[in-house]
Order: C-alpha cells, then sequence, then structure tokens
C-alpha cells in the first residue's frame, strides 16, 4: 500500500516484492498464496465471492455436480412433393432420389419470373411416371389418381407452348397471341357455328352470316341491341331485305321496321331478340357459356368478318363466312383441317353453302386478302395454310 504525503490516503497495488520495495512510502499488506498444483478438471475455489463456473454447480441432495445438458438433435427437414411427405425407406432407392429431385425442381419452378411452358410439360410428364411408379409399389389408389392428373397437366401445358410458338416443335416458332386464348373458347365458337348451320331459317350464305352474327349478339339471354353499321359492315346484298325476312318468319323481333334498325346510330341501337335463344323454364339456354364469355366470342367474330383487307377488297358475305369457318378448323400452325389434312368438302358445304364456282371464288378472295396460302379445292378437300397474319384470329383444333 502507498500512502499519499500527508499519510491520509492510501492506494492500493497489486506488485512483486521487488517493485514494493522500490517505491517509496510503500507498506507490504498481505502476501498472496500461490496454489499447488491441481488435481481436478478445475482449480478448487475457496473463500466467499469465489467466481461460479456451470460445471462447478453442485445439487444440494447430493454434493454433486450436475451434468451438463445435451441439446436435443434436430431431425433433417423431410421431403415433400405435391405436398406429399416422401418416405425415406421408400424403395427403390432410384425411385425415392426422382420424387426427391422433382419436388425440387417444381419448388425452383414456382419462383421463375416468367413461365416455361416447354420446361413445365417435361417436369409434369417425369411427375407421371413417379407417381406411377410409387403407386406400383405402394398400391395407394391416390397415388395413381395423381398421376393421372401430372399427365393431363403436361398434355395441357405441351398444348399452350405450341399455341404461343405457333405449333412449331421445339419451340423455336413466333409466339402467337391469339384473340381467344383457351381451348373452351374455340370449343364455344364452334358450337355456335354448328347451331346456326342446324338452325338457321333462310338459305344462302347472306342469311347464314347473319344469323350467325345475330346468334353471337343474343346467345346468353336472347336479347342484345344491334345498330345500322353491325350489318351494313357485313358485306351483305341487301341486309334490309333480310332483316325483313327473318323477322316474318318469327326467328327475329325487333321494335321498329328494318330500315329504322339499319339507321340507328352507337347512341341509340335497337333491341332485337331471337326467341329461339331465351333460356327454357330450367334456365338453360342452347350453349353453356355464360354471359362473360358472349362479348368475347362476338368480339372475335366481329374481327373476323369485318377484317380490314376483307373490308377493303369488299369481300361477299359467303368470303366473310368462309374466312370463319377456316379459321375454327385449323391446327395451331394454320394448317387446314385436323391434323393439316384439309376440310372435307362435304363438312365445309354444310357450314358455308356455296356452289363450287361461289367457293372457287370465295377461295380466291380470301388468297388475295392475304387470309390462305397454297390454297388447293380438290374433289374432297380444301386443304392449304392460312397466313401469319391471321393465325392470331385462329382457334385451334385440339389434338
Amino acid at each position: 500500500m502507498v500512502a499519499d504525503r500527508g499519510g491520509r490516503w492510501w492506494q492500493a497495488w497489486e506488485c512483486c516484492s521487488r517493485c514494493a520495495a522500490a517505491t517509496p512510502g510503500a507498506k507490504t499488506a498481505a502476501t498472496s498464496q500461490v496454489p499447488g498444483p491441481q488435481t481436478t478438471e478445475h482449480p478448487a475455489h475457496t473463500g466467499a465471492g469465489a467466481p461460479q463456473f456451470s460445471g462447478d454447480q453442485v445439487v444440494a441432495s447430493t454434493g454433486k455436480p450436475t451434468p451438463r445438458s445435451v441439446p436435443a438433435r434436430r431431425r433433417p427437414p423431410q421431403a415433400k412433393i405435391a405436398q406429399r411427405i416422401i418416405p425415406h425407406d421408400l424403395r427403390p432407392v432410384a425411385l425415392r432420389d426422382e420424387l426427391v429431385e422433382l419436388g425440387d425442381l417444381f419448388r425452383a419452378y414456382q419462383q421463375r419470373t416468367e413461365p416455361d411452358l416447354a420446361l413445365l410439360a417435361d417436369l409434369q410428364e417425369r411427375k407421371a411416371r413417379a407417381f406411377a411408379a410409387w403407386a406400383d409399389v405402394t398400391c395407394e389408389g391416390a397415388l395413381r389418381w395423381e398421376a393421372r392428373r401430372a399427365e393431363q397437366a403436361a398434355a395441357a401445358a405441351r398444348l399452350q407452348h405450341q399455341q404461343r410458338t405457333g405449333g412449331v416443335p421445339g419451340g423455336d416458332g413466333p409466339a402467337v397471341v391469339r384473340l381467344l386464348t383457351v381451348p373452351a373458347q374455340w370449343e364455344h365458337v364452334r358450337s355456335v357455328l354448328a347451331h346456326v348451320t342446324d338452325h338457321a331459317p333462310l338459305p344462302g350464305p347472306d342469311a347464314r352470316l347473319l344469323v350467325l352474327m345475330l346468334t353471337l349478339r343474343t346467345a346468353h339471354t336472347g336479347t342484345g341491341n344491334l345498330v345500322g353499321q353491325d350489318l351494313t359492315a357485313l358485306g351483305l346484298t341487301d341486309p334490309e331485305d333480310l332483316v325483313d325476312q327473318l323477322t316474318g318468319c318469327g326467328w327475329l323481333s325487333i321494335s321498329c321496321g328494318p330500315g329504322d334498325l339499319l339507321a340507328s346510330r352507337p347512341e341509340n341501337p335497337t333491341p332485337v331478340t331471337v326467341p329461339s335463344l331465351a333460356p327454357h323454364g330450367d334456365g338453360k339456354g342452347p350453349f353453356t357459356f355464360g354471359k362473360k364469355m358472349r362479348p368475347k366470342l362476338s368480339g372475335w367474330a366481329q374481327r373476323v368478318v369485318s377484317d380490314k383487307k376483307l373490308r377493303k377488297a369488299k369481300a361477299t358475305a359467303g368470303t366473310r363466312l368462309l374466312a370463319a369457318t377456316v379459321a375454327t378448323q385449323t391446327d395451331t400452325s394454320g394448317q387446314r383441317g385436323p391434323g393439316g389434312q384439309g376440310i372435307a368438302m362435304s363438312a365445309l358445304a354444310a357450314w358455308v353453302p356455296l356452289n363450287a364456282g361461289e367457293l372457287h371464288n370465295s377461295v380466291d378472295e380470301l388468297t388475295a386478302a392475304d387470309w390462305l396460302t397454297d390454297a388447293a379445292l380438290t374433289g374432297s378437300h380444301l386443304t392449304g395454310q392460312l397466313t401469319e397474319r391471321v393465325l392470331p384470329l385462329t382457334c385451334p383444333l385440339q389434338a
């Protein structure tokens, strides 16, 4: 200990004996004891206030130190695919490895910012095979059902990929953005065409085209609105006479005369009714699509028959009806007929009521309007290709 000059304040130091002897006014208060070698794992601590360590905790009843707690081991995360746990003991091992890898690949696909339908179709096909093998091993029916669902998903993704790439194998072709985007819409268009073919009240291509457009305009409730331009833009020979004939046979009902209908403008449309299309007592009509689908189908038909090159060429009603028909009878690349084999003349004659000479003229008009290329009329089929310009208006046949 070292005191100040007045001897009033003392300061305690810890130092060796030589330093203490060399320091003026220093006095030795106590000498520390150097412990001897320890024979236990931890040094013995004596005296009050001695530090305590977790390893030295003593149970009062036994006087022995408590063992250190061992943290529980965490189990590795369970592998999953389609919300199903993949058993760790699933055999064969190759099947389990395939399921684990597929689960990782599907999760990685969900993180993509852009879809890849070709990749998704491949993954679904692998999943279908893997789940079928899993079902064979476990005899679980739900797995086989899941395998079938994967097969359907693969087919749907493959078809969508072909539609977006123009049907080019490998997906290297240009993408086709269609006005009607899904197969259900294409089937609805074909159902309307079939209905008009079977129920048109008047003969001839002009009447058939007008009945088609009126059916699409009133399909959901049997009622709709028309303006004069809706009729004059169809290339009809005598639209006023056609309206008069349709109202005269009871197929169409309007609140004014045919001339007033043709003179009506968008700010004052004319209400029209097609009684045969009104829902029956059970609330169902001849078509299965709803009110939100109807304007999409009607808009598609309006785009087809009012195509700018058809308008410029002043195409006939028969030519416009033929354009709408062939647009629904192509494959994804625009080849006509199922599998690109052409449209049978017997079916074409039912859809488009033209004689042989009129049909040849309409095919020539569509070729000149950049609708058709390599068109050929044989005794049994109409073959050829729709041009790239009109591919967005097509409703491809499903394979």
